[in-house]
């Protein structure tokens, strides 16, 4: 699995109300690239930051002070939903 099934899985559901936040640990890879490609098939409902952080936990705490939701759920890049109504 890649960032692009999570993405892409993440476009298919039926939900339409999700904010999708992306925090990246400043990767050195193409990561940044498929993020920016992507972002503009969530139609403004993606943000995204990618800088140093302290670890896994850090980076979601960056994510959950960025949601504006009641509701956060996470999903790792490496993840994907199986279903389209999973949200």
């Amino acid at each position: 699995m890649t960032i692009r099934d999570t993405f892409e899985s993440v476009l298919a559901q039926t939900y339409p109300e999700i904010e999708y936040i992306v925090v990246d640990g400043n990767s050195t890879d193409s990561t940044i690239s498929i993020i920016k490609e992507y972002k503009p098939k969530f139609n403004g409902r993606m943000r995204w930051v990618s800088e140093p952080d302290k670890g896994l936990y850090d980076a979601m705490n960056k994510g959950i002070k960025m949601a504006t939701g009641d509701i956060v759920g996470i999903i790792n890049s490496d993840d994907f939903y199986h279903r389209k109504d999973a949200i």
